[in-house]
């Protein structure tokens, strides 16, 4: 028997003949390491260590930043009289410290989704990297732990907003980058039959740190201000997540793993996926859909200010919306394995629509309203995710390395929605518009008329984009009832 043998890095079925090859290097005498030894996909200890340990991970990394809207406006904190400080400790649009600087009412929010932005560019960039060094996937996990904690201290001694762009939104997001992505290059490893679940699991750990932040963020900051509970919640990070982090490994030892002559069939200049129109309709719905979805994650918040809620259910209103995104995720998970992805997608993103237009813009001049609201929409929107792995099965099979790299330009699509939503966001929210165009003064009996009419445009902005979405979902459906695309996997 030859010395080097070919090998399947996760599936248990062969690869085409097309895919690209891996290959193992034996030390002498040693025997053959064949499928049977390796630990089995979708279940067993170690494929469900490792989905338990990257559930935590996730919550860490994608937590913080999707918590940043109580960082950025939290007016109610200056209403509190619990402390005896000479100074008031308060949000960033709220300190002096920022508020007063240039462009601060568009740079400040750009920050939280600057960080989640990258966290979904990177794929494209990152993932042709650790597929052709995959020996080294640990070590850049490690890396990005450290640079996470670090950035947050960094970011704790900002004292002026381009130090906080660049260290609490660009960096750390390179960090958590590097962590969430090998999260997501081990699960396609450890399950296959079972991989929609899984992905439901792993992104829930996102929204399960979305519930509890909210509700203790707030009183960090309203007793220690944001530069002190930046260091608290850095070194909270390193002592909770950082010793998970051998649990989130590969099924195959990587460094027994290398690389020989191609790359990859996932980085290979040829993508002939990229050219098949169902899923380039999914891209588009997927870009469009980051358009809006962070938009009220970020403003919730502020619109809840507006309302002169208390504290706490002003926190509640965020946590709320997050804990409502764990059983959203999960629930999509589990039905990506069991039905059309079509379906679910037109579903998912019309129900928000309708949501966004009547629970965020009519009944939420009230706490029970934006309660409601915030409850229906993590239910609704934030299952989308758990619905990639649907549209990615058709095109690699049970290619984990193609598999990674597709998940790396939906994540792409979706971050630049992301990204490019911050901007938008903040022009519609900068100017109140209290009047309307028939120069009636607006009622502020609707969601519509909260903050003097500051959120109408947002809303109608949100609400349109899902709905725009949607219609690319139902053109996809139709495609999909003639060629059975979504069932060949």
């Amino acid at each position: 028997m030859s010395s080097i043998e070919e090998v399947e890095l996760a599936s248990r079925v062969p690869l085409p003949a097309s895919s690209s090859t891996l290959y193992l290097e034996e030390n002498a005498g040693a025997s053959s390491l064949n499928e049977s030894a390796l630990p089995p996909t979708d279940k067993g200890s170690g494929a469900w260590s490792f989905l338990a340990a990257a559930f935590v991970v996730e919550a860490f990394v994608w937590g913080f930043p999707n918590t940043y809207g109580v960082f950025l406006d939290c007016k109610h904190l200056t209403r509190l009289s619990v402390e005896a400080s000479e100074f008031v400790r308060e949000a960033y649009l709220q300190d002096s410290r920022f508020s007063s600087q240039q462009s601060a009412t568009s740079l400040l929010p750009l920050i939280g989704t600057l960080s989640t932005g990258i966290i979904y560019c990177s794929g494209p960039f990152l993932n042709p990297i650790a597929a052709r060094y995959p020996q080294h996937r640990q070590k850049s996990m490690w890396f990005g732990a450290v640079l996470c904690c670090a950035t947050l201290i960094g970011a704790s001694y900002a004292t002026k907003i381009t130090q906080l762009v660049v260290l609490q939104g660009v960096f750390y997001g390179i960090g958590a980058s590097l962590v969430y992505l090998q999260c997501l290059s081990y699960l396609s490893e450890w399950f296959v039959a079972r991989r929609g679940l899984a992905n439901g699991i792993l992104f829930a750990g996102t929204s399960f740190g979305g519930l509890f932040l909210p509700l203790i963020m707030p009183r960090l900051i309203s007793h220690y201000g944001t530069s002190l509970t930046l260091r608290i919640w850095s070194i909270s990070t390193a002592i909770f997540m950082v010793p998970l982090l051998p649990f989130i490994k590969g099924r195959l030892p990587s460094s027994r793993v290398h690389v020989h002559g191609p790359l990859p069939r996932g980085t290979s200049t040829s993508q002939s996926w990229m050219k098949n129109r169902l899923f380039l309709l999914f891209l588009a719905a997927n870009t469009i859909q980051g358009f809006a979805y962070f938009v009220p994650i970020v403003y919730l918040p502020t619109f809840a200010s507006d309302l002169q809620v208390s504290r706490s259910n002003s926190a509640v209103t965020l946590s709320l919306l997050n804990g409502a995104s764990v059983v959203g995720r999960l629930s999509m998970g589990y039905l990506a394995d069991k039905f059309n992805p079509w379906i679910l997608a037109l579903t998912s993103l019309f129900g928000t629509s309708i949501i966004t237009f009547i629970l965020w813009g009519v009944f939420s001049h009230s706490l029970p309203g934006l309660l409601a609201f915030g409850l229906a929409y993590g239910s609704s929107a934030s299952g989308w995710t758990s619905l990639w792995t649907s549209f990615i099965r058709p095109l690699a099979k049970d290619d984990p390395g193609l598999s990674t790299s597709i998940y790396g330009y939906l994540s792409l699509s979706r971050g630049i929605g992301n990204i490019v939503s911050a901007p938008i966001s903040a022009k519609l929210y900068s100017v109140a518009n209290n009047v309307t165009s028939l120069g009636v003064e607006r009622s502020s009996s609707t969601g519509f008329g909260v903050g003097e009419g500051r959120f109408e445009k947002m809303i109608i902005y949100v609400g349109t984009c899902f709905a725009g979405a949607g219609g690319i979902a139902v053109l996809g459906w139709a495609m999909d009832r003639r060629t059975g695309w979504s069932r060949r996997g």
